[in-house]
């Protein structure tokens, strides 16, 4: 009963952040943002940094990639146990055909975990441009219609428990593989 009852409760909350036709002056942002969290792009993004910099930035870049890539396979782990299937819907085919399962939303749960490593490593100006990022990731996501709110909500929570533990394990990772950081 209350299981289905929070269902229920997530699905019209869902709807209710899901674009509608009459929406359409605002699709590009939320295809823009539902886009601009995809791992290819992060990753691409975090490698150019960790090669044209040094020091913090170069650190940072190693530290969010390899994180990344840790948090995709515990992401995943959860997704293929869950088996939650993406709520119905026309976009988003890329995702629905390699990834049909929806929970945790690995999009909110990384930029989050960004946002937060961003805030412990980096200059705070950085910390506070992924901050505000994050939730437009994750709410396009929902308002595109390839997750479910609750998908989101447990990604974000996902990506700060990640980003704490993957800070804490980073200095004893880097002297393991100096040449990364």
């Amino acid at each position: 009963m209350f299981w289905t009852r929070l269902v229920s409760l997530d699905e019209k909350f869902t709807s209710f952040l899901r674009l509608k036709e009459t929406q359409k002056n605002i699709k590009p942002a939320a295809i823009f943002f539902a886009h601009s969290g995809d791992s290819w792009f992060t990753l691409l993004a975090l490698f150019i940094v960790w090669l044209f910099t040094k020091g913090s930035w170069h650190y940072m870049a190693a530290v969010m990639a390899a994180s990344a890539i840790a948090l995709a396979v515990i992401v995943l782990l959860v997704k293929f146990s869950i088996r939650r299937r993406r709520p119905e819907g026309e976009w988003g085919a890329i995702y629905r055909k390699t990834d049909p399962h929806s929970f945790p939303s690995g999009h909110a749960a990384r930029t989050t975990m960004f946002s937060v490593l961003a805030l412990l490593l980096g200059p705070l100006w950085f910390g506070v441009m992924l901050i505000i990022w994050a939730p437009l990731v994750s709410l396009a996501r929902v308002a595109m219609g390839v997750h479910y709110f609750s998908d989101v909500l447990a990604g974000i929570i996902l990506g700060i428990a990640a980003a704490f533990g993957f800070y804490a394990l980073a200095p004893i990772i880097t002297p393991l593989l100096p040449f990364l950081f």
